[in-house]
């Protein structure tokens, strides 16, 4: 409640921020780093006992496991890159799927009731990552002038207006595509979990205020929100691996 005991708690930017757990020597470990640290064990657990002895008859574990690693081996890494040249990305985007989809699952689960990429740092690393494996498969492809084409859709049929499509697309490629593709995440998860604690608290509030119809609809309403953003968080996890599958097969291709 607000400290005058009647005014609304409306949640803002203070709703992101935690203490810390503990510090030591200037570092601070909070719950987002918590969490993250859960879901980095979580994922690699859950495939490790899935396929840690598997079998040619697969039990329940590894019938999940192999249903999660091949809908995105098939359902992204093929339809985007292709069975020959995505095969060796399966891993890479496999474990991103997961670990984005269980960051953005702790909204909902009681006690964390946190997404962790609702904090930019954790996107922007992910989107980091797939930056630097962009940028080194162009190089690898293409060596230095074929990088710069790539990276400048330079075509010599566009004429006058050539060095200005450039000029854009290696502000587009280099400066904002790693920018989008980690705002993207963030953002529906910032926005997603502003929205729950929003219907969550005005729940508890006009409770006590003894506003039961209002009440009543704004938990209705939360209920909805939650089921929404379930949805949310898996599209996320799905649209950040098929950026990051479009990216390295935009390294991948002759011209861009």
């Amino acid at each position: 409640m607000a400290d005058n005991g009647c005014g609304f708690p409306a949640p803002g930017l203070h709703s992101f921020l935690f203490q810390p757990l503990f510090e030591a020597g200037g570092f601070e470990f909070n719950k987002v780093m918590l969490l993250a640290l859960i879901t980095t064990f979580l994922v690699i657990g859950f495939f490790y006992a899935a396929f840690g002895k598997a079998k040619v008859v697969p039990g329940k574990l590894q019938m999940v496991g192999e249903a999660g690693y091949d809908f995105v081996r098939r359902g992204i890494v093929y339809e985007t890159l292709g069975k020959r040249e995505g095969e060796k990305y399966v891993p890479l985007m496999v474990s991103l799927f997961f670990f984005i989809w269980i960051m953005n699952i702790w909204s909902v689960i009681p006690l964390a009731q946190f997404p962790v990429s609702s904090v930019i740092a954790f996107p922007m690393v992910l989107a980091a990552i797939v930056y630097i494996v962009w940028v080194s498969l162009t190089f690898k492809k293409h060596g230095f002038v074929g990088f710069f084409k790539n990276v400048t859709g330079y075509d010599k049929s566009l004429g006058p207006v050539l060095p200005l499509v450039m000029i854009i697309e290696f502000f587009s490629n280099l400066v904002v595509r790693p920018f989008t593709h980690a705002v993207r995440l963030f953002a529906n998860m910032f926005a997603g979990h502003l929205m729950l604690v929003m219907f969550t608290v005005a729940s508890w509030y006009l409770l006590n205020s003894w506003m039961i119809p209002a009440a009543g609809i704004s938990f209705v309403m939360t209920i909805v929100m939650i089921l929404f953003e379930l949805f949310v968080q898996a599209v996320q996890a799905y649209v950040f691996v098929l950026l990051a599958c479009s990216y390295i097969q935009g390294a991948l291709a002759e011209q861009h």
